[in-house]
């Protein structure tokens, strides 16, 4: 074994001392309410998110499609992100607000479970700029997709937080700077994961 894996054991719950990746085993975690909202931000021209927000694009009403696709990507994170575990998800909500020149996707999921749904709302919030991007891309090609964050999350035993302090992507939604968890709460969540 290297140092290396060895450090990474240490630090990763989902790496083994030999290096090689693995689910973590859940099984003694409390069940507890957990929820993570997260958002993603999709930039594009000002003509094309007043189109987006009158419902006036080739492919139709873009904003009721990716509220949709975010769900549904929610629903399904652990089929496409290899070490997530499965959960029982009680609700998905989706805000999709077009202003300026973007759409500032927030995404919000909760569960009672034993492991967080940070993946999940990242991917509702991933998927439903996906799925606006496809929408646009007749009109825009050269949108992007930008500040894909966790925004918050709480439960669990590493307990909750929230970025607070800097509008980095122009200030429609939540704020974005993260305030950094302390070393008990990084340690929990590292004791957690195991």
């Amino acid at each position: 074994m290297n140092d290396v894996s060895h450090d990474l054991s240490r630090d990763l719950s989902h790496v083994r001392a030999d290096g090689s990746a693995h689910m973590v085993d859940v099984t003694d975690k409390a069940v507890t309410s957990r929820e993570a909202t997260a958002r993603a931000v999709l930039r594009t021209r000002p003509d094309v998110v007043g189109r987006i927000a009158s419902g006036d694009l080739p492919k139709g009403e873009a904003l009721a499609t990716a509220r949709i696709a975010g769900i549904m990507g929610a629903k399904r994170t652990s089929d496409l992100i290899p070490l997530c575990h499965p959960l029982p998800l009680s609700g998905v909500e989706l805000d999709l607000v077009p202003a300026g020149d973007r759409v500032e996707i927030t995404a919000r999921v909760r569960t009672r479970g034993v492991t967080g749904v940070e993946m999940e709302a990242l991917t509702a919030a991933t998927v439903a700029a996906l799925t606006v991007y496809d929408m646009i891309k007749a009109v825009d090609h050269l949108a992007s997709i930008e500040n894909v964050e966790v925004l918050a999350k709480s439960g669990g035993k590493s307990g909750d937080w929230t970025r607070s302090g800097r509008e980095d992507c122009g200030g429609t939604g939540p704020s974005a700077a993260a305030e950094a968890p302390t070393d008990a709460a990084q340690q929990g969540s590292q004791e957690e994961q195991r």
